[in-house]
C-alpha cells in the first residue's frame, strides 16, 4: 500500500501494474512495446512504483506445490480488547501468516496461515493461544483452495 506521500497513480501506471501481475520478470522492453511508451518510460514509472512500496517485485509460489498442505482461518478473540493492536502485532510477525486483519463483529481478529501439515497447525494455534490477551481462538481449515491472487486492478477503473 503506498503512503500518503506518493503520487496518485494514473492509468499508465495502473497499466505498468497490470502487466507485472501477469509476468513480474516482464522486462521494460516488453512493456514499453505493449503499452507504446518509450523504455526510459517504463524504467522510470516502475523505479518509481516501486520507490513508494506501491509494488514489491517478489516470486509467488504455489504453496501446495512447495509442500503447505493444511491451510486455515483463525478467528481470534482479544480481552481485554485495549490489547488488540499488541496481539496483532505479535501474531504479524509468525512465519505461517498469510493474512491479518482487525475486524468488526463476533471476533477481534482475523488471521489466515498456511502450515505443512495438522500437526503444524496445532502447534501454531497453541502457540498464539499463549499470547497475552488471546481468551480464544476458532479454526477453521480449508480443505481445497480454489482461488488464490491478487487484486485485479481492472476493478479500480
Amino acid at each position: 500500500m503506498a503512503n500518503s506521500d506518493s503520487h496518485i497513480l494514473d492509468t499508465l501506471d495502473f497499466d505498468i501494474l497490470s502487466m507485472l501481475q501477469e509476468d513480474g520478470r516482464m522486462s521494460f522492453t516488453v512493456i514499453a512495446e505493449r503499452l507504446k511508451i518509450s523504455v526510459g518510460t517504463a524504467r522510470t514509472r516502475l523505479n518509481k512504483l516501486i520507490e513508494e512500496g506501491t509494488v514489491n517485485i517478489i516470486g509467488r509460489v504455489d504453496p501446495d506445490k512447495v509442500g503447505f498442505r493444511c491451510y486455515a482461518h483463525i478467528a481470534v478473540f482479544v480481552r481485554p480488547a485495549t490489547l488488540k493492536e499488541k496481539v496483532a502485532q505479535k501474531i504479524s510477525k509468525l512465519p505461517e501468516v498469510s493474512f491479518l486483519a482487525m475486524t468488526s463483529g463476533d471476533y477481534d481478529l482475523e488471521v489466515d496461515v498456511m502450515c505443512r501439515d495438522n500437526n503444524h497447525l496445532v502447534d501454531f494455534v497453541n502457540d498464539i493461544s499463549k499470547i497475552d490477551g488471546v481468551n480464544q481462538t476458532k479454526t477453521t481449515i480449508y480443505f481445497k483452495v480454489y482461488k488464490y491472487a491478487q487484486p485485479d486492478l481492472k476493478l479500480l477503473k
